[in-house]
């Protein structure tokens, strides 16, 4: 049996994965997990269905009253307590399915304490990705793509050498907007962004998708999960998000790997990797979907796709300033703060003024940048 640590419980990624330990007891055991402040009752239910060894909560606040109802499990909390469950004593896989740049110190943790790391929270690999994958290699773990693009490329890679690849592809849905020109953008609501029409996800990264952020994250990631040059990493429109990902070969080859839009799917291959278990989804009906259609990427549309090709290529800071931006302003807009196109034009802004750059920073300068920028975009 296979211990778990789930960071993120009760998020969209953190709740489909519980449906699929749920169903596997006899294969994965939840052993530590990190829980959310707004649904105390789904918070206790989870505790009492996997009864975990050690629990995670938002606010120390909080201790008293779990520690006094249940008196068997230990409780930690804040961005400490998610790092006490990475390294909790028992080998195991830790699932990052944390939003934002919080869920860094963790997976450096979980990895230095010899787990690997299945990983949904792209901020880890957008930030620090060379550093992650070097301590993944130094430290004999593996690093699970969750996303389901990356998982698809990852699945469609096993049994191929990297270096006869030609080129990978990232499929994107188009967001909450793609029938929408840019004018027709400028009084959007918050409502009609979270709004997307494929996928039930959280309202970040709903966002992110609205604004092909979730999309540039994802090109980065996949320059440090593939270890492939930018000029090799593509993306595409394809409204259907039936095909999640594809490689393509240098004989010209193509492998793809389709699926309906349930992240269950790829949580499911992360999770049983190397095999491929059992899962109630439903299935493709080719007969019902006709046809499948895919456009050319248009960065003119989505400038904010644009400028992480540019910021990966620079490397370095540049990264971590983008996605702090990007975190803070999408905050901004959900909070009703700012409007949809001034999420783009704060993220343009902090990253055209950084001149504080370093090729190979460290963790600690990746966070200290992380946090000014994250203060400075919010003044």
């Amino acid at each position: 049996m296979k211990s778990i640590y789930l960071l993120g419980a009760t998020g969209s990624i953190g709740t489909q994965t519980l449906d699929i330990l749920e169903k596997y007891k006899d294969l994965y055991r939840l052993v530590g997990v990190s829980l959310g402040i707004r649904n105390p009752k789904l918070n206790e239910r989870i505790i009492e269905d996997f009864k975990p060894e050690v629990v995670c909560l938002r606010n120390e606040s909080d201790l008293a009253y779990y520690e006094s109802k249940y008196k068997n499990i230990k409780f930690v909390y804040g961005n400490d307590g998610l790092i006490k469950i990475a390294t909790h004593s028992k080998k195991g896989l830790l699932i990052n399915a944390l939003m934002g740049s919080v869920g860094l110190e963790p997976t450096i943790a979980a990895i230095k304490s010899k787990k690997s790391v299945a990983i949904a929270n792209k901020e880890t690999l957008v930030m620090a990705g060379d550093l992650i994958m070097k301590l993944a290699k130094d430290y004999k773990v593996s690093i699970l793509p969750v996303d389901s693009e990356h998982n698809a490329i990852f699945s469609c890679l096993q049994g191929e050498k990297i270096e006869d690849v030609l080129k990978i592809t990232i499929t994107a849905s188009g967001g909450s907007f793609r029938d929408k020109d840019r004018d027709q953008l400028m009084n959007v609501t918050k409502e009609e962004a979270l709004n997307h029409p494929n996928w039930k996800m959280g309202s970040k990264i709903t966002i992110d998708s609205a604004t092909m952020m979730n999309k540039g994250l994802e090109v980065i990631e996949a320059h440090h999960l593939f270890q492939l040059p930018y000029n090799q990493i593509k993306t595409v429109l394809h409204k259907e998000s039936i095909v999640h990902g594809m490689v393509t070969f240098k004989d010209q080859s193509l492998k793809a790997v389709l699926g309906s839009s349930d992240m269950r799917m790829p949580i499911l291959y992360a999770l049983s990797y190397p095999n491929h278990l059992d899962l109630d989804i439903k299935p493709l009906d080719f007969d019902a979907i006709g046809q499948l259609t895919f456009k050319p990427m248009d960065f003119q549309r989505y400038p904010l796709l644009e400028l992480a090709y540019q910021v990966g290529k620079k490397g370095g800071l540049y990264p971590t300033v983008m996605n702090a931006a990007n975190e803070k302003a999408v905050e901004l807009f959900l909070e009703g703060k700012i409007g949809f196109l001034d999420i783009e034009r704060r993220v343009i802004e902090a990253v055209e003024t950084f001149s504080e750059n370093k090729e190979n920073p460290t963790i600690e300068e990746i966070l200290e940048t992380n946090k000014k920028i994250y203060e400075r975009v919010g003044s």
